[in-house]
Parts: C-alpha cells; structure tokens; sequence
C-alpha cells in the first residue's frame, strides 16, 4: 500500500506516529512562514504542515500544489494548536518531512466542498468530480449500507438471492420496452426488463420458495425527480403464503432498514383500502405525517342557490388548522394555486373559524351562519381554524383536493423530511376501464389475482373486482408495491381475455408462463420495492438521482458520456437495421 493510514482515521492517540497519507490537494493556505494543506480521500480530511524555517525547499515545492492534485506524503502526527471541531481529524495534523506529486490536476470546472459553485448541468458532465464531495459520497454510502441490510434481513428469512436475465422478450403492457436487436436473429429484438416478473414466478415453479434481487430494471418513459431510464429494485417472491404473510415479511423489512439506518423503531404499519385513501386523501399514496383529512360536504352544501356547489358532483374540504389569520393576498394565492391547469380546479371557497367562534366565509350571500357553522361542525373546525372546499367532478376534484392538501402540508411545515410515516394501501380495484380504446388494462399486472371474495364477480362484473394487490407508502411516495398472483392456467386465460388479449396473443406473449403453471406451479406472491426512492426517503432528498452514481437527466441523457449517441453505418448494417 502506498499509504499507512487513510485522511479520515488519525486522532490525538496516534501522536508522535509516523504516517503517509495519499489523497487530493482540498485547499491549501499559505501564512508567510508556515503552508497548511488538507489533503483528502474518500475517508475524510487531514491536515498537513510545512514549516518555512524547519524545510524551507519542502515549503515551498508545497506552495506549487494546485488543486486537486494527487500527493502522497510521510511525516509526524502531531496535537494541532487551532483544532477543529468540524472535521474527525481536528485534533491533529501531520509535520511533513517528505512529499511526492502522483499526479497533477488541472483547476476543476466547481468547488469539491459540500457548497459547492457548481450548477445541476455542470455537475453532471464532470459527475466524476461531484462524486469526489463528502456529502455526494455520503449518500452513495447510504445506498451500500441500505443494501447491505436488506440482504442481511431476507438472508435470515431464508431469500435466496437468484441473478435473472437482462435480455428477454418485450411485451405490451405496462411502460415502453427499451428493446435491443439481435445482430444472429436479425430483424427480431431483445427488451430490457422492466421488472423480473415472470421470471421470478417461474422461479417459484422450479421450487425457490423465496427469491429475491436487488436487480436494475428499465422502462423508457418520461423523467422525473423520482424516475430514471434505469433504476433499481429489491424484487421478491415467495411461495405457499397468503397476503399477511407478504405484509409481515416486508413490514419486518423495513422496521429492520429503518432501525439500522436511523435508529428509529416505526411500530407495526397501519392499513387503508384504496377506496378509504381515496375518500380521504384523494390519492393512493397518502402522506399521513399530518391529518387534514377530507370531509364531503355535498349534503351541507346543496339547496342554497349557489350553483357551484348544487351542480357538482363533489363538494369537498378540508381543515387547515390554525390557518384563520391568512390574509386576502394568501387565500388569492391558494386561489391561483388551484386553477393552475395541472391541478385542474375552476376556484376556491374558503371559511374562516374566527377567534370568537364566528364564521366568515367567500360565500356568505348564499349561507346563513347557521349553515356556516354545521360546515364547521363536519369539519371538527376550531376556532382559529380554515376551512378549504373545492368542488367539481368527483375524480377531478379530489385529484385536485390532494395537491391543495400536499400544498398546505408544506406551507404549514408538516412534511417534515425527518419524520416517517408508514402504511399499506390494499384492495386496489383489480382493472380500470379504458372508453378510449374501449378494453380493461390491468391496476397492477396481469398476474395479480382478484381477492377470493371478489372471484365470483369476474364474470359479469369485472370492474368491481378487487386486486389482492397491495403498496407501501411511506410519506407519501409509493416505495414498494406487489400481489399475490394468478398461479391457475384457466384464471390466467380468463385474466389475459379481460385484457383484450386473443388466445393467440396470450400464447404468443406469455404461453411459457401459461405452459409453466402447468406443471405445478404453488400458491405465490410477491413484492418489489423501488430501492432509489428507498435511499432518498432514508436520505432527506427528493431526487434519487442524488443517490445513483453516475445518473441520467431529465431528458435521459449521460451529459458525461455523451450517450444515447448515434452509431456507425456499420453497426447498423451489422444488426439488419436499414439506415
């Protein structure tokens, strides 16, 4: 090793110790008669002294280094006179007596500190250089430890970790396939995976009852915070279970992830069917870090002449409590947030609960206080409190109701980033009916069994069918989402027609499935959890591009590499694909 000690591990015990050191130029400081330099890796930072009256040739080659230049030095740990709390190694710093340059390093394009001068963009193209800061690192970091305790976890329930492929045959449903062709089979194509899933049932038909993989997968649709081209999950199966014991197994995971990241014991994870986060929170990924809950108010708000609420088919509110005092220019400003056209709603109505117990609304000339205040007594309004009502078509409007509940949520300081709350979500509806192309498309997957109470409404009423299909929210982002699935061969086929699929087509895109469950195929279910989201939540961030190493941006290019980038005539003549 060229080095005896890393920049991150000395301390005051290791006084009087010779040591080499090797890392990168930080900064360094020059004081007339004496240079400092903090020199660091991956590791963390130390200190370096030169001192012009001891070595005056070595202080100086010293006052040269630029940058982020690549150095390994030997010298003396000794106690430092101005330590520094900030850093692990400010109690000491090394007396040089011997430096090497490994490498010189022109000026970078940013700052390599945790404030950095650098731009989103420029980060990017230089990510190599980003990933060389503390805090970037700390959260790659962060990744390895959280995969490094699932794996312990599922190891102890007996998880077989089991590779799949990465070429496989695309399919149509779910997201847009990256597909990949084949220069030996020309004019046919390979797909990335956009999850193991057959794969993995196919591997409770060979017998691994529990499977699982911390596995990338791929999907070609449009980006955001918390999507990328490639991503990765912690994908399992497991064989001869019912749902709870899906629920328990994976509840147990994340109490385990949560208690050895953060130290935080997350207690048993409540319940909410669909139909209830639906009615309540107006979406199926609930952040329940706070209540404001909506209250339906059609039968409160009917009959008085204001043609808002008579004509709508919901009439909705919630209760921002101790919100009374917002001033006009506050409530124009909700007012706009609402209409803007991604949030959908035609304007807002508003009630203030006054100190004195009062009411106050935008539509006094068509409600009396006494009707004012049966709002407020559905509401469980207080004084001090505000009353927010949105109206409009049912799905439209509490689409609507949730970003106004998110928006007060974050004006109110409620989505606090260091406090979790976690639940399920279960018995989503098992199809959704699309009038467009006039055919069903499955909530979850074509796999996912109906609950057996709901079976025998598949028949003639597919759409009140409910999915043995559940997700894990945690602070309103979905992180894990899975089912028990289909392991019939009839189901299966009866599943596949509801889908608009002819036999011809099922047999053609998934007949070595079908063929499979021929065979014996067990009871199964299973789950995948969506590990960046993981590290971002465990994180503090909103973009789990902060957590993966060399990531895409928000137009899926690698600014870095230049890529995707068009290939040679040759390549493509190679492949079959006419220019």
């Amino acid at each position: 090793m060229l080095r005896s000690h890393t920049c991150g591990e000395l301390s005051i015990g290791n006084q009087g110790m010779e040591v080499t050191l090797c890392g990168w130029v930080q900064k360094s400081r020059d004081l007339g008669g004496l240079t400092f330099i903090d020199l660091r890796d991956r590791y963390g930072l130390t200190q370096l002294a030169f001192n012009m009256d001891v070595n005056a040739e070595l202080c100086s080659s010293a006052r040269k280094l630029g940058r982020e230049y690549v150095v390994k030095a030997t010298g003396m740990v000794k106690e430092r006179e101005s330590k520094n709390n900030k850093i692990a190694t400010g109690d000491i710093e090394i007396i040089v007596s011997s430096f090497e340059i490994l490498n010189e390093a022109i000026t970078p394009p940013f700052t390599i500190e945790e404030q950095t001068d650098g731009g989103d963009d420029l980060r990017m193209k230089y990510r190599y250089l980003d990933l060389r800061r503390a805090n970037v690192r700390a959260n790659l970091e962060l990744r390895h430890r959280l995969a490094i305790e699932t794996r312990k976890y599922l190891d102890a329930q007996l998880f077989l970790e089991v590779e799949t492929p990465v070429l496989i045959k695309s399919t149509p449903e779910g997201a847009r396939d990256f597909v990949v062709p084949s220069r030996m089979n020309q004019g046919q194509f390979y797909a990335l995976p956009q999850s193991p899933q057959t794969f993995k049932q196919l591997l409770m038909v060979a017998g691994f009852d529990r499977y699982y993989q911390i596995v990338k997968c791929f999907r070609d649709e449009d980006l955001r915070a918390d999507r990328q081209p490639e991503f990765t999950q912690i994908d399992c199966e497991m064989s001869f279970i019912e749902r709870e014991d899906i629920l328990q197994t994976f509840e147990g995971l994340v109490q385990h992830l949560f208690k050895k990241l953060k130290g935080i014991d997350i207690g048993e994870l409540p319940r909410i069917s669909y139909a209830d986060a639906m009615k309540y929170y107006g979406c199926d990924k609930p952040d329940t870090r706070y209540e404001m809950k909506f209250v339906e108010l059609n039968d409160l708000t009917k009959g008085s002449d204001f043609k808002v609420f008579d004509e709508a088919e919901l009439v909705v509110g919630i209760n921002a409590s101790g919100c009374s005092e917002y001033t006009r220019k506050q409530l124009d400003d909700l007012t706009e947030f609402v209409k803007k056209p991604q949030i959908g709603a035609t304007g807002l109505v508003y009630a203030r609960v006054n100190n004195d117990g009062t009411i106050k609304s935008s539509v006094d000339k068509f409600y009396n206080p006494e009707a004012l205040q049966k709002w407020a007594d559905a509401m469980n309004a207080k004084p001090g409190d505000l009353i927010l009502i949105l109206a409009g078509p049912s799905n439209k409007t509490r689409k609507a109701m949730n970003e106004l509940r998110l928006e007060m949520g974050t004006r109110l300081g409620l989505r606090d980033k260091n406090t979790f709350s976690c639940l399920w979500v279960i018995d989503f509806p098992l199809l959704e009916y699309n009038e467009e192309v006039n055919r069903y498309f499955a909530m979850h997957h074509p796999f996912t069994s109906p609950l057996p109470e709901d079976m025998p409404l598949l028949e003639n009423h597919p759409g009140q069918v409910r999915a043995n299909a559940y997700d894990m929210v945690i602070n309103g982002v979905e992180v894990g989402g899975g089912s028990i699935r289909i392991y019939n061969k009839k189901l299966q086929a009866k599943m596949f027609s509801l889908l608009g699929f002819s036999p011809e087509e099922a047999q053609d895109q998934f007949g070595f499935l079908m063929n499979a469950f021929e065979f014996g195929a067990p009871p199964h279910g299973g789950i995948a959890f969506g590990f960046d989201r993981l590290c971002s939540l465990f994180g503090g961030s909103e973009s789990i591009r902060d957590f993966i190493a060399f990531p895409k941006n928000n137009s899926g290019r690698d600014v870095m590499i230049d890529a995707p980038s068009v290939i040679h005539d040759d390549q493509l003549k190679e492949l079959g694909i006419k220019i």
